[in-house]
């Protein structure tokens, strides 16, 4: 990742493509005393956080010191030195799962200081599940117990493994037992061959007796009602395709449940809706700093400071991302792909306003993205002295179409808004198959409609 300074000068070389979540120091002079756990580590650096320094500001969120071994120098634009390890401060928020950088600090090497700055803006960015960064919120908010509980948990080990000892011993005392008079019971051979019915003693020990267990290589079929063993070992692991695909999703965990079981589940193929004068949509984006991931599924842009509102309520802009083909349908149409903005309203309440994209032009704000594709999933890019203007994704007509639906990936979560704009936006045919060679198809099919209202603007 990029790291910019206030004033957007570049101040981190771009092989470092790590989320900033690493970056936590404390209050202390940078590396003074730290004790460095590793959180993360690959072929050419490591991600490191001192968790003695987790604390709680006079805010009540929590600041720890973390940093970035490189295993060669990098030059620093700003001083023409070279520096390998980085360290810096952020603050993170708990509760809300989010973080902000406060701080950071270049050193030559261990010890040796090249320079430091402050940052006078802090963003607060959110933590995403199963990033990175969600791994060092989990270790500064989560901390783990001090030296009391651990030598508890030894001495309760302790006696564990003193209990299973006294035990062992037992159970093989009882086996001498069981075996000696077993033999005492063993008739003379001769005797067991001339009279091999009448020896009451001649029965062989249950052991004996049972036929060894023959194991197949084939695991057992599941009974109906069961998960398959396929699905099983796809605990969690959705995809668009294979035995993690959309027809299993509700199978592969409990809280995934609702993608088969839901009545309001999305995309539709949006068809026979009222035509009413609907509230206009009130669209307030403004260009911000953004950054890039591609998380398995799609690619991903997250942003900042830019909002909807619609029936009294307004919703901030959090992400947006995109599907190959289009999930929606239009009276049976599928697009080329489509751009679906999520937002989040402070109850939590969630808004979606999907962009149909059909081949044409080149889109200048997909293009922003594109030039800054991670070059390795679920890594960040944040592209320095470069803002995303996401008023420009959107059409000049701003009518649409509105239904009730879900999340159209686990946990398929229902009660989402849907707001799909009629008016598509063009992509170029570059454009569109850069995306098709990274996802051929990451589309969920349409749902059944379950006689939901459908409106649109007349």
């Amino acid at each position: 990742m990029i790291v910019t300074t206030t004033d957007g000068t570049p101040s981190m070389h771009p092989v470092i493509r790590l989320s900033s979540a690493f970056l936590v120091l404390s209050l202390l002079p940078p590396g003074v005393g730290a004790a460095w756990q590793v959180i993360s580590a690959e072929p050419g650096k490591r991600v490191e956080i001192d968790r003695a320094s987790i604390r709680k500001d006079e805010t009540g969120k929590s600041v720890a010191q973390g940093r970035i071994v490189l295993e060669k120098p990098i030059v620093d634009p700003k001083t023409s030195s070279s520096y390998r390890i980085v360290e810096a401060v952020n603050r993170y928020d708990c509760a809300s799962r989010s973080y902000s950088t406060l701080k950071r600090s270049y050193f030559k090497d261990e010890g040796d200081l090249l320079r430091e700055e402050e940052v006078k803006v802090q963003i607060e960015m959110p933590v995403r599940t199963g990033m990175l960064d969600d791994k060092l919120l989990r270790e500064v908010c989560r901390p783990k117990p001090g030296p009391d509980a651990a030598t508890a948990a030894s001495k309760v080990a302790d006696k564990v493994n003193q209990a299973a000892g006294e035990l062992r011993k037992a159970n093989e005392a009882l086996v001498q037992k069981e075996v000696k008079r077993a033999n005492l019971q063993t008739p003379n051979v001769d005797k067991a061959e001339a009279e091999p019915r009448s020896s009451p003693a001649a029965k062989p020990t249950a052991a004996a007796a049972m036929p060894a267990r023959v194991h197949s290589a084939r695991p057992a079929a599941p009974r109906p009602g069961e998960t398959s063993p396929a699905i099983a070992h796809a605990h969690g692991h959705w995809a668009y395709e294979g035995e993690g695909g959309p027809d299993n999703w509700g199978k592969l965990k409990p809280e995934y449940a609702t993608c088969a079981t839901g009545k309001r589940q999305s995309p539709i193929d949006i068809r026979d809706g009222f035509r009413v004068d609907l509230e206009p949509i009130q669209f307030v984006y403004r260009p911000s700093q953004f950054r890039v991931v591609d998380n398995g599924h799609t690619v991903q842009v997250e942003v900042s400071g830019s909002s909807i509102s619609l029936l009294g309520r307004s919703y901030d802009l959090t992400q947006f991302h995109f599907h190959r083909p289009s999930e929606e349908r239009v009276n049976g149409k599928a697009f080329d792909m489509v751009a679906h903005l999520v937002h989040r309203a402070e109850d939590g309440r969630i808004a979606v306003v999907a962009v149909l994209l059909e081949k044409g032009l080149e889109n200048p704000v997909i293009q922003s993205v594109w030039n800054n594709l991670p070059l390795e999933k679920n890594e960040y890019v944040t592209p320095p002295e470069l803002s995303i203007d996401v008023s420009q994704l959107l059409p000049q007509d701003h009518s649409y179409y509105t239904y009730m639906g879900s999340l159209t990936t686990p946990p398929c979560s229902e009660g989402v808004l849907w707001l799909v704009l009629r008016q598509p936006q063009q992509i170029s045919p570059e454009q569109l198959a850069i995306f098709s060679r990274l996802y051929r198809n990451n589309a969920r099919p349409v749902q059944p409609n379950f006689a939901r209202m459908i409106k649109e603007s007349r």
